[in-house]
């Protein structure tokens, strides 16, 4: 029988991203590992966890290397160990999972966090056959991308192949960037819940019935935006076509706290704002400076709705300006937007349109190309 484990997850580690934390190895040592739906390699800053040898953990000749959106990189060596995800009776754990041990990455690689656990389903992070032990030899980056590729099973592929549990995961969350002010880690404003091998049965976080997001391709959860509607106005139709490389023309990504948009797309959404609110958020989005909250006067800003291809014809959900827009952070009464330039004609939906909802990423729908499913969240006490 497939189990289904709950953790709490907290974006205050690094600001904003949610972060959770997988028991690893024979001594089940805590790591506070980044969750990330737009990559699918486990990797563990090296700095804080090494391979435990003589209690079970197994080295390999496949390392890995890898790169994110943001700049931050990191190489490391493949190991094979226990993890664990979640407590108790409804604890998930899985031997012999793929970890890679970081032994070289970037300062921002990973922050405040111990890791980063890659949520994707397919194998997008290459490893890479050595001649020999590459924990014990420690490759640099370039020697390893010279390597012979080999794919790698990522942790939810490896949970469903074992029949542990199923490759569907859900989130509850409720902010894009740290909320100051408010009792910080404890304010329930920065927690929130993620669930590995299940979400439909968790009633008590979402009402209603959920709209189904067709997933078009496993390499991310890729998915096709068709419009944005801003409040009132007119529907922007969206590029269909993706940039090169790229299976389609949007992705939604828990690993991305902004609406990372494309110039183009971001100009046509700020043209249908009034004239000072269009001036404000360009400003604030180009100078990364927060605005006080006495001006920005949110409750005249309207919604951002993204159309985008279902199961069952269109779905539009609903982003309302009280998540791109992210009061109290830095400062209380001050306001930060929750929405970044990206490339052109490739719509990253992150965190903003998540909060919005309680989210579930099923791999395991369409025939393994998945689902993304919204409903409405349920208010926690």
């Amino acid at each position: 029988m497939n189990k289904i484990a709950r953790i709490p997850i907290t974006n205050i580690y690094m600001d904003g991203d949610y972060t959770g934390v997988v028991l690893v190895g024979p001594q089940q040592r805590p790591m506070n590992v980044i969750l990330d739906t737009g990559s699918s390699a486990l990797s563990l800053d090296g700095s804080k966890y090494q391979p435990d040898l003589a209690g079970g953990d197994k080295t390999t000749n496949l390392a890995q290397t890898d790169s994110y959106g943001d700049g931050s990189t990191w190489t490391g060596a493949v190991i094979n160990t226990n993890l664990t995800i979640g407590k108790g009776a409804s604890s998930i754990s899985l031997p012999a999972g793929n970890a890679a041990i970081a032994y070289q990455a970037s300062q921002n690689m990973f922050g405040n966090s111990d890791g980063i656990l890659g949520l994707a389903y397919a194998p997008l992070d290459d490893a890479f056959q050595m001649p020999g032990d590459t924990w014990k030899t420690k490759y640099p980056s370039d020697q390893v991308r010279a390597g012979q590729k080999q794919d790698l099973v990522p942790y939810m592929t490896q949970l469903e192949q074992l029949g542990v549990a199923s490759s569907k995961m859900a989130f509850y969350t409720s902010r894009s960037f740290v909320r100051t002010g408010h009792g910080n880690a404890n304010d329930p404003m920065n927690n929130g819940w993620m669930i590995v091998g299940g979400g439909e049965e968790a009633t008590d976080l979402y009402s209603g019935s959920f709209q189904s997001v067709k997933v078009v391709s496993d390499s991310w959860w890729c998915t096709v935006l068709k419009q944005v509607i801003v409040g009132n106005t007119a529907p922007i139709a969206a590029r269909l076509q993706g940039p090169k490389g790229m299976p389609s023309n949007s992705i939604i990504d828990s690993g991305t706290n902004s609406l990372n948009l494309g110039s183009q797309l971001l100009k046509a959404i700020v043209s249908r704002l009034a004239p000072n609110q269009a001036k404000m958020l360009l400003t604030a989005i180009q100078s990364s400076q927060p605005v006080p909250v006495s001006q920005l006067k949110l409750d005249t800003w309207p919604t951002i709705s993204f159309v985008l291809q279902g199961d069952a014809g269109d779905v539009r959900l609903d982003v309302p300006a009280s998540n791109y827009w992210q009061v109290d952070t830095g400062a209380i009464g001050q306001a930060l937007p929750a929405i970044t330039v990206g490339d052109p004609g490739l719509a990253i939906i992150g965190l903003p349109l998540m909060n919005s909802y309680f989210t579930v990423f099923d791999g395991d729908a369409d025939g393994g190309k998945g689902v993304i499913k919204f409903a409405a969240p349920k208010a926690l006490g």
